[in-house]
């Protein structure tokens, strides 16, 4: 029987790729290449087998997807700011298996999947920059999960939970990012580089510190019920689709664990970022799940 390892919110802004090259950014988000690490480093210690990443840079715009190709190897420039991230090879193994269990899953929830295995469908940043911190050697799996745009909150709720059932039938250790950010409202491009360590409106910021008080207090039912208001209102990122699979996956709102954020929040070009590690809930015997 598999096993899910670990589940956590993710930050992936470009920002992070910047401040770890030479210039006069460099080091501006060491925080959170330190939580990135720490992240890594407690999946490898969890015996961690893949990284399942629900990836809001891979959006699409009909169904779900997953890139099952056995192996990802290419080089990768940002579409979206290619000054900041360009020329990073990589080189990491995927997950087939896993793949087309959760296709099989997400199908017998009621909804359509499918796994692909192109040779130019390669990996977006929201991926790239995390398993640069997290997965140096290359020693851990990775399967991205695309974001379907248009999703609803209910729909990405079922997906959760059709992930996780994939993993216990895979014999897997799994680790589930949710990479993304919590507010997601840009500022208009005349100010952009003048929010670089900022977010765009004190309501998001207001409303972000209040969902990570949620989080670390275990306030989960709240949240859930506010996700859909919150995803609007704040301009969410890719539908917050990643952050909706990661509470389904954890048991919407009947999981009560609390969340323990390893970097300050901070601002990047108007949105408000994060990482969060939130206990896995422990299979009990009667089928329940408990904290």
């Amino acid at each position: 029987m598999g096993e899910l390892v670990m589940a956590a919110k993710i930050t992936h802004v470009p920002s992070i790729w910047l401040s770890i090259q030479p210039g006069r950014h460099y080091g501006i988000r060491r925080p959170a290449e330190e939580a990135l690490t720490e992240i890594g480093r407690r999946a490898r210690e969890r015996g961690a087998e893949t990284f399942l990443v629900a990836d809001t840079h891979w959006l699409n715009t009909i169904g779900f997807h997953l890139n099952g190709k056995e192996r990802h190897r290419a080089s990768y420039a940002s579409h979206e700011l290619p000054h900041f991230i360009h020329d990073l090879e990589y080189d990491y193994p995927g997950d087939p298996e896993l793949a087309e269990l959760i296709r099989e899953e997400i199908v017998a929830g009621g909804q359509k999947a499918r796994v692909h295995t192109y040779k130019d469908l390669g990996l977006e940043y929201a991926m790239l920059v995390p398993m640069y911190f997290m997965n140096g050697d290359s020693s851990i799996r990775v399967l991205p999960i695309g974001c379907n745009m248009y999703s609803t909150i209910e729909e990405n709720r079922r997906i959760g939970e059709a992930l996780l059932r994939a993993v216990r039938r895979s014999g897997r250790k799994v680790a589930f990012l949710a990479s993304g950010s919590l507010s997601h409202a840009f500022p208009p491009n005349e100010i952009a580089e003048s929010l670089l360590d900022d977010v765009s409106s004190e309501i998001n910021r207001s409303v972000d510190l209040a969902v990570l008080e949620m989080w670390k207090e275990g306030r989960i039912g709240e949240f859930v019920g506010m996700l859909a208001d919150y995803n609007v209102r704040c301009s969410g990122e890719g539908a917050m689709a990643d952050t909706a699979m990661l509470f389904g996956l954890l048991g919407w709102d009947g999981y009560t664990g609390r969340g323990e954020q390893l970097c300050p929040y901070f601002g990047s070009t108007g949105t408000g970022q994060v990482v969060v590690d939130f206990p896995v809930p422990v299979l009990a015997h009667e089928g329940r799940t408990v904290q």
